[in-house]
C-alpha cells in the first residue's frame, strides 16, 4: 500500500492538539489535588468559556463529573446548580454516581430537604432513573438528621410509587427499621423484620443489632436476648456490637450474672470483647456498688489488649464518687496517671465535687493544683465544682473571686454555678449578696431554672424573709416554671417557722394532688411532724404520720427524735417512746417495708430501748421469707460470678 505523506502544518496541528489535551488533563488532575488539600477551590467555571478555543477540542461528561465532586465537596451548591442548568442544556449524559455524592453533601450540610428535592427531580428534570441506591442515600441523609418520621413518610411514598418502581432491599429495610425503634414503634419494626425474607431481603447483623435495641430501650431484655439466639439458628453469626448492645442493657439493669454469660458467650463465638463490652461491665459493677471488681477489671480488660478509654476511667472513677469514696477514685486517677493516661476535666470535676462533698477540702484544693499544674484546662464543669465546694466549706467570697477567674477565661457560668453561690451566701447568712447574685444571672441572661428558684426561696424562708419567698412563688407560678419538691418543702418551712402552720398544710395536700415526682418526701414530713409536735398537736402530728406510712415514706431517724421529744418532754408521765417505735416497726414490716423497719429498730438499739420478742420474730420472719432468701442466694451467685 502507498504511505501515507503528512505535511508539517498537519504534524504540527495534531501536536497542538495534543498538548492541549494532556494540559487540559493535568489541569482536571491538579485541581482534583487542590481540593483535597482547600476544599473551598473547586475548578473554576471559566473552564466552561475556554473550551471553545481548544481547537476541535470539546469537554467531555468526565469534566461535568469532576465539577460535581469538587463543589459538593467545598458545599458550593450554588455552583452546583450552574453546573447541572449547563448540563441539561448541552444534554449531558446524568449518572446515578454523581447524585448520591450531592445527597451526601446535602446531608453533611444538614439540609435533608434539599436532598429529597432533588431525588424528584432526577427522572422528570435530568432523565436520569432513581433506583435503590439513590434512595437509600436520601433516606439515609433524613435519619442522620434525626427526622425520623420523616424519613418513614418518604419510605412510603416513594415505594408505593409506580412510577418509580423502586424495591426495597436489605438497607433499605435496616434504615426503616432503626427509625421505627428510634420513635418506640418497636412492634412495628418487627413487622417490618419479619416482612424481610418475604421481600427476598435476608436480615443481617445490623438488623437483628437495631432491633434488639430497640427492645433493649423498651424494657424488653428477655426477647432481645431471644433474637440473639434466633439470628444464630439462621446462620447470622453476631458481632461484637449485637452483644454489647445486650451486656449493656443487662449491666443497666444489674443483672451481672447474665452480661457475664454472655460474655462467655462471645469468646465461644470467636468475638472478642471490646473497649464498649468493657465499659458496659464497668458500669454495671459501679451501679452495683462492686468497686473494686470494676477496678481488677480494668486489668483484665489490659490483659486481653484491649486499652480502657475515657468513657471507662469516668465510669470508674464516677461510680466511687457516687458511693462516697472520692478519695479511692483519686487513688485510682493516680495508678492511671502512672500508666500514662490522663484524667480529663470531667473525671476532675467528679472527683473535686465528690471530695467537699465528703468534707475533704484539702484534698480537693490539691487535686484542682495538680489539675492546673499537669496543664489540664479547667473548663465550666469544673470551675462550678470547686465554686460549689467552696461554698459549701463556708468560703463565699473566694467562690465568687473563682467566678471572676472564671469568666475573665471566657467560660460562662451556668445555673448550677449561679445557685450555688446563692446557696453559699444564703448558708453564710448574707441574704443580700445572695439576691446580688440572682440579678447578676438576669444580668448575664442566665436562666433562672427551678433550681435556683428552690435556693432563692429556701435561702428566704430560712432567713425569715416569708413575705419576699411568697413573691417569688408568685413569680414562679406566673412564669409557668416548675415547682419542686424541694421549693414546696422551702415554702411549707417557712410558714411554719412563721406559725402558719394551716398554710404550710394547705401546701402540703397541694403537694399530694401532684404527680409521683412532686409527692412529699421525709423532709417535708418532718416539717409538718415537727411544728404540730411544737404546738402539743399530738393527733395531728400522728395523722400525718399515718399520711405518710399510706404514701410509701419511710420515717428516718429525724422522725424517731421528733416523737420521742415531745413523748418525753410533753406526756403525763414522760415515755421513753419504746412502745411507739415498736409498734411503728411492726406495721412497716406488715407492709412489707422491710429496709424501713430495720432502720426503726436500728434507732432504737442507739438508743437503748429493745423491741419485744415478738416484734423481733416479725422482722426475722419477713427477712427470711423463701423470696427474699433467693434474691440473697443470687446476689451471692452474681458476686462469685463476677
Amino acid at each position: 500500500m502507498p504511505k501515507c505523506s503528512t505535511s508539517p502544518i498537519r504534524l504540527l496541528t495534531l501536536s497542538l492538539r495534543t498538548t492541549l489535551h494532556l494540559g487540559f488533563s493535568q489541569t482536571l488532575t491538579l485541581s482534583s489535588y487542590s481540593s483535597a488539600s482547600d476544599a473551598h477551590q473547586p475548578l473554576s467555571p471559566q473552564i466552561f468559556k475556554s473550551g471553545t478555543k481548544m481547537g476541535s477540542y470539546k469537554l467531555g461528561d468526565l469534566s461535568f463529573y469532576s465539577l460535581i465532586e469538587n463543589y459538593a465537596s467545598s458545599f458550593d451548591f450554588e455552583s452546583l446548580e450552574e453546573v447541572l442548568d449547563q448540563m441539561k442544556r448541552e444534554r449531558r449524559v446524568f449518572i446515578e454516581k454523581n447524585f448520591i455524592i450531592m445527597f451526601k453533601a446535602y446531608g453533611k450540610a444538614h439540609l435533608p430537604e434539599k436532598a429529597v428535592n432533588l431525588f424528584h427531580r432526577m427522572g422528570c428534570e435530568f432523565q436520569c432513573r432513581q433506583t435503590v441506591k439513590s434512595f437509600n442515600s436520601v433516606l439515609n441523609v433524613i435519619i442522620e438528621e434525626r427526622l425520623f418520621n420523616r424519613a418513614l413518610e418518604f419510605y412510603s411514598r416513594v415505594t408505593a410509587s409506580k412510577s418509580l418502581n423502586i424495591h426495597p432491599n436489605a438497607l433499605t429495610f435496616n434504615l426503616v427499621i432503626k427509625a421505627m425503634c428510634k420513635l418506640g414503634l418497636v412492634d412495628k419494626a418487627i413487622e417490618v423484620f419479619r416482612e424481610m425474607p418475604l421481600r427476598n431481603c435476608a436480615p443481617d447483623t445490623y438488623t437483628y443489632s437495631t432491633l434488639m435495641h430497640g427492645l433493649c430501650n423498651e424494657g424488653r431484655i428477655d426477647e432481645a436476648v431471644s433474637l440473639l439466639d434466633e439470628m444464630q439458628i439462621e446462620g447470622t453469626f453476631p458481632n461484637p456490637v449485637a452483644f454489647n448492645v445486650l451486656i449493656s442493657a443487662l449491666c443497666k439493669k444489674g443483672d451481672l450474672a447474665r452480661a457475664g454469660k454472655l460474655v462467655d458467650n462471645m469468646f465461644l463465638k470467636g468475638c472478642v470483647p471490646n473497649e464498649v463490652t468493657y465499659n458496659a461491665l464497668v458500669h454495671g459493677l459501679c451501679l452495683k456498688g462492686k468497686l473494686d471488681k470494676a477496678v481488677s477489671l480494668l486489668n483484665q480488660m489490659v490483659s486481653n489488649k484491649c486499652m480502657p478509654n475515657d468513657v471507662t476511667f469516668g465510669t470508674l472513677v464516677n461510680g466511687f464518687v457516687k458511693h462516697g469514696r472520692a478519695s479511692d477514685g483519686a487513688h485510682v486517677l493516680a495508678s492511671l496517671e502512672e500508666r500514662g493516661r490522663h484524667g480529663n476535666e470531667y473525671v476532675y470535676s467528679s472527683l473535686i465535687s465528690g471530695l467537699f462533698k465528703e468534707g475533704k477540702f484539702n484534698h480537693a484544693m490539691q487535686l484542682w493544683k495538680e489539675m492546673v499544674g499537669k496543664g489540664c484546662e479547667p473548663n465550666t464543669v469544673v470551675y462550678s465544682a470547686l465554686i460549689d465546694g467552696l461554698c459549701r466549706e463556708g468560703k463565699p467570697d473566694e467562690a465568687r473571686e473563682v467566678l471572676f477567674e472564671m469568666k475573665n477565661k471566657g467560660y460562662l457560668p451556668n445555673s448550677f454555678t449561679y445557685s450555688s453561690l446563692m446557696r453559699g451566701y444564703f448558708e453564710a447568712g448574707d441574704s443580700h449578696k445572695a439576691i446580688l447574685v440572682w440579678k447578676e444571672m438576669e444580668y448575664n441572661s442566665c436562666d433562672h431554672n427551678e433550681v435556683c428558684y428552690s435556693v432563692l426561696i429556701n435561702g428566704l424562708c430560712k432567713g425569715g424573709k416569708l413575705m419576699e419567698a411568697l413573691m417569688v412563688w408568685k413569680q414562679m407560678l406566673s412564669r409557668g416554671i416548675k415547682l419542686d419538691v424541694v421549693a414546696y418543702s422551702s415554702m411549707i418551712h417557712g410558714f411554719c417557722n412563721a406559725n402558719l402552720v394551716e398554710r404550710g398544710l394547705k401546701l402540703f395536700n397541694q403537694m399530694l394532688c401532684q404527680e409521683s415526682e412532686l409527692q412529699p418526701d421525709v423532709i417535708t414530713y418532718n416539717i409538718l411532724l415537727n411544728a404540730f409536735c411544737g404546738q402539743n398537736s399530738i393527733s395531728r402530728a400522728i395523722d400525718i404520720l399515718n399520711v405518710m406510712l399510706d404514701q410509701g415514706c419511710d420515717p428516718d431517724f429525724i422522725t424517731c427524735d421528733i416523737f420521742l421529744k415531745i413523748l418525753r418532754e410533753n406526756m403525763n408521765p414522760p415515755q421513753d417512746g419504746r412502745e411507739f417505735l415498736d409498734e411503728l416497726v411492726v406495721r412497716l414490716a406488715k407492709r412489707q417495708r422491710t429496709i424501713g423497719a430495720s432502720k426503726i429498730i436500728e434507732v432504737m438499739l442507739r438508743k437503748f430501748l429493745l423491741p419485744k420478742a415478738s416484734t423481733w420474730a416479725i422482722v426475722v420472719q419477713q427477712l427470711c421469707k423463701p423470696k427474699n432468701v433467693r434474691t440473697a442466694i443470687n446476689e451471692c451467685w452474681s458476686r462469685l460470678y463476677c
